[in-house]
């Protein structure tokens, strides 16, 4: 053979298939799994999160979106797998590191400080502050400067959520919806790549929730990529760009949110397999075999 001659290797992927999957992906994970005792509450071997786009992370209860959102952000850790955000990989990285590089995320059940004032809780948002060091913090004149650029930011983020004139509250006496919203100002503080929202409409009223949806395409128009988690399917369908469907720990579906819920498999994993007649053992037995066969395919 020729010296300059080259072999395939048939196993290894061509440079068009790297090419082509996980387009302009900002986050990427494989082989993410965590189990606790004998229960594995996630599984998943691969997924993308395109930048500059809203992708919605559905399934149902117990499918394990929020234990996947709490590794991918440093507020658990994983027997097994490896993620990156902008090619940087984040795994065993402590949740405030993760922060500093451009991803944030929200909680479900909102983390707002009650006992400090509104505008207290938006300055807790900002990273790198002098005058949170021990030596600096006792000399007001290295700090002053920063801290008003700080509270010129909080300001206008304030302003665009609607929040301006509670800045002076204590943030115990917001609503729920207004806590939402307190948490989703406090994120953008650190002005990231990529926002998580664990289930931002959950427990808001209905008169807050067109406000919050607003709010979550303003973020795509400025350039942030966002990953929320929701159960309303048409609140997903709105404002999706891709949808990943998770259930009982693995993801099952991702695509367009036509395509994903229009899935067989999406449609059984929430209203329960073969919910709209009884099957026979024979019928059974061949789904069984049919459901075998395309995994098998799947994995080829």
């Amino acid at each position: 053979m020729p010296a300059d001659a080259t072999t395939s290797d048939p196993t290894a992927p061509s440079e068009e298939s790297t090419a082509t999957s996980d387009v302009d992906a900002i986050l990427v994970a494989d082989n993410v799994v965590r189990r606790f005792g004998g229960l594995t509450a996630v599984d998943v071997e691969h997924v993308s999160v395109e930048r500059g786009k809203i992708t919605a992370l559905i399934g149902p209860n117990g499918a394990g979106k929020t234990t996947f959102f709490n590794l991918l952000t440093g507020f658990d850790k994983p027997d097994t797998g490896t993620w990156a955000l902008n090619g940087k990989s984040l795994a065993r990285m402590p949740s405030y590191k993760v922060a500093r590089l451009g991803m944030v995320r929200t909680f479900q059940l909102t983390k707002a400080l009650s006992r400090l004032t509104v505008m207290e809780n938006m300055r807790l948002g900002a990273t790198g502050q002098l005058g949170e060091r021990l030596l600096p913090a006792l000399l007001p004149f290295l700090w002053r400067s920063q801290e008003k650029q700080i509270t010129s930011r909080a300001n206008e983020l304030l302003e665009r959520f609607k929040l301006d004139a509670k800045a002076n509250d204590f943030a115990g006496s917001l609503s729920g919806g207004q806590r939402k919203l307190l948490e989703m100002a406090r994120a953008l503080m650190v002005s990231p790549d990529l926002v998580m929202l664990d289930e931002p409409m959950a427990g808001v009223n209905p008169a807050l929730k067109q406000n919050l949806l607003g709010h979550v395409k303003s973020l795509r128009e400025d350039g942030m990529t966002v990953l929320f988690v929701e159960h309303d399917m048409d609140m997903v369908r709105d404002i999706s760009d891709n949808v990943i469907v998770m259930a009982q720990g693995k993801v099952i579906a991702d695509g367009t949110p036509d395509d994903v819920m229009s899935d067989s498999r999406v449609i059984d994993a929430y209203l329960g397999a073969h919910h709209d007649s009884d099957l026979s053992v024979e019928e059974e037995r061949a789904r069984l075999e049919e459901t075998r066969e395309r995994q098998d395919e799947e994995r080829t």
